[in-house]
C-alpha cells in the first residue's frame, strides 16, 4: 500500500496511511476480501468489501445513510447528545472529549501524552478519533473503524491532527466482531453506538479482547431512566427504531463479568458514561 492524496471534496493532501502498522494489528492480516481496492485509495482500509450483512434496524439505516455523516458532527451529535447529557447541565462535546482522555490514560492537547496504540470502535465520521489522538503523542497510532463507508468517507475528509501528534488509520469492519489480534490495544472506547449493535455484549467481548493487559476501555450509550414504565418505554424504542436503551447497572456489571476493574459511571438523564481498566501490569 502505498501513500495516499485525497481527491473529491476538500482536495487536500493527505497524511500517509499507516497501512504497515494496522496490518500488524490484523488478527489475519490477509483478511482483505478479493472485492476489496489492493490499496485503500479511499483513505481507509476496507475489510469487508461488497460483503452483506445482516438487514439493518432504523437507526441502523439512518447511520448509514449519506445524509447524516455530513451533518453528524455539527448538528447531530452536538444538539442529540448534548440533550441527552441534560444540557445545559450535563458536559458539553469539548468536556466529553476530554474526560475520555483522561479515563483512558491519553494526555490531553498541549501535552504529551503517550505514544499509545487507541481504537475507536463505531468511529462515525472520526470526530471521537481525532479527539483522541490529540491526546496521543508522535509515535502512537489511533484506529477508527465502522461498517459504514459513508461515515469513512467523511472521516477521511476531515483535517488531521497537529504534527507531533499520533497517526490516524480508518478501518472499515465489522464492530462487533473486531478484525484485530488479541490484546494488543491500550485503549479502547466507543462513543454513541453500543446501543445500535445487534449483539452488544458480542461487541463489549470483542473490546476487552483486543485490550492489552492493563488497558482500559470507556463506553458512551444510552441510559433508561429508573422512572415508572420506563422500562416498557425503552422496548418499545428498540422494537421500533432499533436503539437499546441500558439500565444503570447493566453495562457496569459486564465490565465487572469480563474481568475489568476500577469501574467507574457518570450517569446522566439519558446517557452515561462507564470505564473500567482490564486486570494485568500495562504494557509498553
Amino acid at each position: 500500500m502505498s501513500s495516499l492524496t485525497a481527491h473529491g471534496r476538500g482536495a487536500r493532501e493527505r497524511p500517509p496511511f499507516p497501512s504497515e502498522r494496522i496490518a500488524e494489528l490484523l488478527a489475519e492480516p490477509d483478511s482483505v476480501p478479493a472485492d476489496a481496492p489492493a490499496e485503500p485509495s479511499a483513505g481507509y482500509l476496507d475489510l469487508l468489501g461488497r460483503r452483506a450483512g445482516p438487514s439493518p434496524t432504523l437507526a441502523q439505516r439512518v447511520m448509514q445513510s449519506t445524509f447524516l455523516p455530513r451533518i453528524y458532527e455539527r448538528v447531530w451529535r452536538p444538539v442529540g447528545f448534548n440533550i441527552a447529557k441534560g444540557w445545559p447541565f450535563g458536559p458539553d462535546t469539548a468536556e466529553e472529549h476530554a474526560l475520555a482522555r483522561d479515563w483512558l490514560g491519553l494526555g490531553q492537547p498541549g501535552d504529551a501524552g503517550p505514544a499509545a496504540t487507541v481504537l475507536d470502535v463505531a468511529c462515525g465520521p472520526g470526530n471521537v478519533t481525532r479527539a483522541l489522538a490529540a491526546g496521543v503523542a508522535e509515535g502512537g497510532l489511533v484506529v477508527g473503524l465502522d461498517a459504514s463507508r459513508t461515515m469513512l468517507e467523511e472521516a477521511v475528509a476531515r483535517p488531521t491532527p497537529a504534527p507531533g501528534r499520533a497517526a490516524i488509520g480508518y478501518v472499515r469492519g465489522n464492530a462487533v466482531d473486531l478484525p484485530f489480534r488479541d490484546g494488543c490495544f491500550d485503549a479502547v472506547c466507543c462513543f454513541g453506538a453500543l446501543y445500535l449493535f445487534d449483539d452488544p455484549w458480542a461487541a463489549l467481548d470483542a473490546m476487552v479482547r483486543v485490550l492489552k493487559p492493563g488497558g482500559r476501555l470507556v463506553i458512551l450509550t444510552s441510559r433508561r431512566p429508573d422512572l415508572p414504565l420506563s422500562r416498557a418505554g425503552g422496548e418499545l424504542v428498540r422494537a421500533v427504531v432499533g436503539m437499546r436503551m441500558f439500565g444503570d447497572r447493566e453495562i457496569t456489571r459486564a465490565l465487572i463479568d469480563r474481568g475489568l476493574t476500577g469501574v467507574r459511571q457518570r450517569r446522566y438523564p439519558l446517557m452515561q458514561m462507564v470505564g473500567a481498566r482490564l486486570d494485568g501490569p500495562a504494557t509498553g
